[in-house]
């Protein structure tokens, strides 16, 4: 299988990264980024990975990365450290634009995106933890929330891809690696999630054809 990884120099995307080489069958990846010397080694130098530097608005050099993939998995997302300074216009959701356009012209359809509570399901029921959050971010990150909530509405809008949005709530760097799925207030979903949960759940999906998240976005948290 044939991935490509869009945000792969950031804790997430590295995580992902690594979960997709041990945990694919023939595995290959394809890495687009804007500084290739933050991918770590181990990374960079495995002959299965290929690096492919430009920026997210180059459609030629998006256009070749895509090429031949199997599937999509994007890490990106507004920076934590970055939040409340994220800029303004929602260039994360342009930029899923621009991708999804040259994936349907390559014929590609499996898109997995990060996500997070920011984003609405229509499954998800009340819930005042999580409802907090939201508007924690939404108050104090109010660009960085704006882009979010925009990439859930674009990708959502796309009936002939097989995406899903695989939300997020707050992420840690525990080795915990088991994860549930479901929808915001259904009584099992919580707040806690390590970023290999995340990894593990994509990987999950992408050997999984028939998912039964589809087109759906889940919330995925540790048990």
């Amino acid at each position: 299988m044939r991935v490509l990884v869009l945000g792969a120099t950031g804790p997430v995307g590295i995580s992902l990264c690594r979960e997709i080489l041990s945990s694919v069958q023939d595995p290959s990846l394809v890495l687009f980024v804007r500084s290739p010397q933050k991918i770590p080694n181990d990374l960079s130098s495995d002959n299965r990975v290929t690096v492919i530097t430009g920026q997210l608005t180059d459609t030629e050099s998006l256009a070749k990365a895509i090429e031949g993939v199997d599937a999509v998995c994007s890490a990106l997302g507004p920076s934590v450290k970055k939040g409340p300074f994220h800029p303004s216009g929602e260039p994360l959701a342009h930029a899923y634009e621009s991708v999804i356009d040259v994936m349907r012209k390559h014929g590609v359809k499996r898109l997995f995106a990060l996500g997070t509570a920011s984003i609405p399901a229509p499954e998800d029921k009340t819930d005042i933890k999580f409802a907090v959050l939201v508007t924690g971010i939404s108050t104090f990150a109010r660009n960085a929330y704006k882009d979010v909530v925009a990439i859930g509405e674009i990708i959502s809008k796309q009936d002939d891809l097989d995406w899903i949005i695989v939300r997020v709530p707050l992420l840690s760097d525990k080795p915990n690696r088991d994860v549930i799925a479901g929808f915001i207030g259904d009584g099992k979903i919580n707040t806690g999630l390590t970023r290999i949960g995340f990894a593990v759940s994509v990987v999950a999906q992408l050997n999984d054809n028939e998912s039964i998240w589809i087109r759906k976005a889940p919330m995925i948290c540790n048990p």
